[in-house]
């Protein structure tokens, strides 16, 4: 089953969100809202759309929207605004709070916009916002550069195509989809056994010869790795980074029963964290 996503492109119809010089937060929200939604249907996730038109809706109405189609995650684009013009810079994203692939999601998604030559803002927490209080599944909220800032505004106009590109390279890069492709996923998962192994390695007759770890993420890039490694220590799990294949793959915990296992993966799809477990002979 491939990942779903809702996006939602910020106000829209009677509401323009924030204006400057006959610019309307509303029409730039929807462009780039397209052109991402594009970049990860071609990536093969499963994208529907709070708005594809100029159009209004509540965020209670688009919360509940992502609610009912029952999606992996929402992502919220919008651009920020300052009471000064030409005053404040740079993109940030907001969450409802600070845990979960949430954050990890918004810091990726952080990251890529700043390597287009946005000033990094970092991540917020804003507990009261509707779309990010109301949905059930792991939400971001991203203020795309300062619509009242000259400089933001030449560097979204001219770099279109790249912010788009980079909003969903932080998207992709949380779920690991551009991390490894079909044939890598077939090496690492067992299907007669419905869950993974290490690559090259048989599962034996018997389980309690097995050591399991669950798998929250595995990367090519080891920065990504390790600023996943840093958010799951700093909520006290038992995390590592094994580095012994072409990834850095972050792991949480040891165990010898493979219910112990399961219960630490309940525990971290609870928190918003995807997944997997995995195995090796003790």
């Amino acid at each position: 089953m491939p990942y779903s996503i809702m996006l939602d492109a910020g106000h829209g119809g009677r509401d323009p969100g924030a204006v400057y010089h006959g610019r309307q937060e509303k029409d730039d929200t929807l462009n780039l809202v397209l052109a991402i939604g594009q970049i990860l249907q071609e990536s093969g996730i499963d994208v529907q759309y709070t708005r594809t038109t100029d159009i209004y809706e509540t965020p209670f109405q688009k919360a509940t929207e992502a609610n009912e189609a029952g999606v992996d995650y929402f992502v919220s684009i919008h651009r920020n605004s300052f009471p000064t013009e030409n005053t404040a810079s740079g993109v940030e994203s907001l969450v409802y709070d600070n845990s979960g692939i949430k954050v990890v999601m918004a810091k990726n998604i952080n990251a890529q916009l700043a390597e287009i030559g946005f000033r990094n803002l970092g991540v917020q927490v804003r507990p009261n916002l509707i779309v990010l209080k109301r949905t059930k599944m792991p939400a971001v909220l991203v203020e795309v550069g300062f619509i009242n800032n000259d400089a933001d505004n030449a560097l979204f106009d001219s770099r279109f195509e790249d912010i788009a590109q980079a909003i969903a390279n932080g998207i992709l890069e949380t779920l690991n989809l551009n991390s490894m492709n079909s044939s890598d996923m077939d090496d690492i998962f067992d299907p007669e056994n419905h869950f993974p192994q290490e690559e090259g390695s048989d599962m034996p007759d018997n389980p309690q010869t097995e050591i399991y770890h669950v798998q929250t993420g595995a990367f090519r890039n080891e920065t990504y790795a390790k600023r996943l490694l840093n958010e799951l220590l700093s909520q006290d799990y038992p995390a590592f980074i094994d580095d012994r294949s072409r990834y850095y793959r972050v792991r949480v915990g040891t165990f010898n029963d493979l219910n112990d296992a399961a219960a630490m993966e309940r525990r971290l799809k609870r928190a918003g964290y995807a997944t997997t477990i995995v195995s090796h002979a003790n």
